[in-house]
């Protein structure tokens, strides 16, 4: 079962694809946000589907969204994968390094990514993305973590690098909160038939490899990012969480920055493809 939402921007509407089908969540809610997602939507929608109480429709032509709406707080992890540390510089962390981006930040899969005026050092990052579905506060253990997790996305963690390590000392949210700088999707698929730990996620530009790795080598797993951030902080229904990307990326060094133009495909298995095209926004 995939969460989607299609639409035209700002005016998305909730939908789930099952056995190859598309079908209309208009009966049960309007949107696939915290809310629904608090008032055990995947269940109902699971129920809805089991009683065929829900028509059945086309999506061809439609713009996918994000499979959430608003999401409350994009929380981000970095370097939470041994490779892509070492070829930023850095040790693998003994914590997980917490940052965040603007939920405005937020588009669909496919949706053009801008590049500021100025920015030369525009990166892609591509992300397994946890969609949270109760409030989560002082989990008691990892394993409390998976009550609270509703499901499973694709991200793509686009960064300024300048703005990110450069300016003014280096505050890694400068880097990441420009507009359109995290599509999501194309699907949240409910976390119950997902093993997170075990996906292939991997990044193209202009149909060039660049990453290729497993979420298997993730040095903070899922459960344990969940859990460590309730200590700190209270998760919310519809708060996203973006748990690191592997290594590939342009601050490596081994691949270009992106340009007007160029192409991004970012995959994980399981959980589906996004593209986006880059372009500049020119000011005046």
């Amino acid at each position: 079962m995939e969460l989607l939402r299609l639409g035209p921007i700002g005016h998305e509407r909730p939908y789930v694809r099952d056995g190859g089908k598309v079908f209309a969540l208009a009966p049960l809610t309007a949107d696939i946000d915290g809310a629904f997602l608090a008032a055990d939507g995947i269940a109902r929608v699971r129920e809805a589907l089991q009683r065929r109480e829900l028509e059945a429709t086309a999506m061809e032509g439609l713009r996918i969204g994000a499979p959430i709406a608003r999401p409350t707080a994009v929380i981000c992890i970095g370097q939470n994968y041994a490779a892509h540390a070492a070829e930023s510089g850095a040790e693998p962390p003994e914590h997980p390094v917490v940052f965040f981006k603007h939920p405005n930040t937020v588009v669909g899969p496919d949706d053009v990514v801008l590049l500021p005026p100025g920015a030369e050092k525009v990166d892609w990052e591509v992300e397994l993305a946890i969609v949270i579905g109760r409030t989560a506060r002082y989990l008691a253990s990892p394993d409390a973590a998976r009550e609270v997790i509703a499901g499973y996305t694709i991200s793509n963690d686009v960064s300024e690098r300048a703005y990110q390590l450069e300016v003014s000392g280096g505050q890694w949210s400068k880097g990441k909160c420009s507009e359109t700088f995290n599509p999501l999707g194309p699907v949240l698929v409910p976390a119950d038939e997902i093993d997170p730990q075990a996906l292939r996620l991997r990044s193209f530009v202009n149909g060039e490899p660049r990453q290729d790795s497993s979420t298997a080598d993730m040095i903070f797993p899922v459960l344990q990012i969940v859990h460590e951030l309730s200590q700190y902080l209270v998760l919310e229904p519809g708060d996203v969480i973006n748990t690191g990307t592997p290594q590939g990326v342009a601050l490596s060094g081994r691949f270009p920055y992106l340009q007007h133009g160029d192409e991004m495909t970012i995959e994980i298995e399981g959980l589906g493809r996004q593209r986006q095209r880059t372009e500049r926004v020119h000011l005046g």
